[in-house]
């Protein structure tokens, strides 16, 4: 079994796998666990970021609003199923307002790094790049500069400094609904200046992951190496599909790939997957998991309109890549 290096929660959302059930990760049956109309004033809940905090959790959740604007909010749970999300977006303090100027956000990432809980986001900053911010306590938000220039997406950083840098992956793109997209990783002695840009992996073939790749949820330390959740996208007849499957990475130079899934983990089947403002999306932005029992419950967005949660073991995972893989 593989050692995980996280943190112990005994109370992290679970289900166990239904009966019958071969598949390596499976569906919560009472999905989709966060409904679009949560908040007064949402048109839609998704691609949302959820940690432990103090003892229960708490997140960065995207809220498109009902004029179909993209901004963020807080939220806290007692129990990782039950949500109270915030009626305002986030309003970040920063110590210059230029950088607060406000044209979107969306699809936040959410990880402890050290002392605070740091947040990365797609800004609309004359086009998409990272945002990041802090927070201690998801009352109070602070923005610091963006990650990169313009035009970028997918923003997650590691839970740790790597060989003395903090480490982030993040997908160049450009203005649109980008029609390509490839992994890099990119490296910060401060979280401001970036650099030492090295590509991990692209697009793959002709089936689910085939026109482009993003990083996912916080990836996820293990003995065996860096589990990353990604997802994937196939340009089918009828648009884009957005499924997600999972890579390892190399411990001390994760942009060296152990392993990467031939097959996926989860693909857009149920009806509120499949059927939404963007059909056809399984898009995962957040994970939890149990150092003790290696429980890993991932959050993602379906169709772009609500939030779904998926279970699995990492031990499943990892055994499942040494079988259903191929090298990058």
């Amino acid at each position: 079994m593989a050692r995980i290096i996280g943190e112990s929660i005994p109370n992290i959302p679970w289900q166990d796998r239904p009966a019958g059930c071969q598949d390596v990760m499976w569906r919560y049956d009472k999905n989709p666990v966060i409904k679009r109309d949560l908040i007064r004033v949402s048109n839609s809940i998704f691609n949302s970021a959820v940690v432990t905090y103090e003892g229960k959790f708490a997140g960065v959740f995207r809220c498109d609003n009902r004029a179909r604007e993209m901004n963020i909010f807080a939220g806290r749970s007692d129990d990782g199923y039950n949500w109270v999300i915030d009626e305002e977006p986030i309003e970040f303090q920063a110590v210059d307002e230029a950088i607060t100027k406000l044209d979107y956000r969306y699809d936040p990432r959410v990880v402890w790094i050290e002392d605070r809980y740091w947040v990365s986001w797609c800004n609309g900053y004359h086009g998409p790049t990272i945002g990041m911010g802090y927070t201690n306590d998801f009352k109070t938000f602070y923005q610091i500069e963006n990650a990169y220039l313009p035009y970028n997406r997918n923003g997650v950083l590691f839970p740790r400094k790597i060989g003395g840098n903090y480490l982030m992956l993040s997908r160049p793109s450009d203005t649109g609904h980008t029609p390509f997209g490839d992994i890099f990783i990119s490296q910060s002695p401060d979280m401001i200046y970036w650099g030492k840009h090295r590509f991990v992996f692209g697009a793959y073939g002709d089936g689910w992951q085939s026109k482009k790749v993003g990083a996912g949820p916080i990836p996820i330390e293990t003995s065996e190496g860096w589990l990353m959740i990604y997802h994937g996208v196939l340009n089918s007849c009828n648009g884009f599909v957005y499924s997600f499957g999972a890579a390892l990475l190399d411990l001390d130079e994760p942009w060296k790939v152990i392993r990467r899934s031939r097959d996926y983990l989860i693909a857009p089947w149920m009806n509120y997957e499949c059927v939404g403002d963007v059909p056809n999306v399984t898009f995962p932005c957040a994970a939890l998991v149990d150092q003790d029992t290696g429980r890993l419950a991932v959050y993602y967005g379906c169709a772009d309109t609500v939030t779904g949660l998926a279970f699995a073991y990492v031990d499943d995972i990892l055994a499942w890549l040494e079988t259903h893989s191929y090298e990058s």
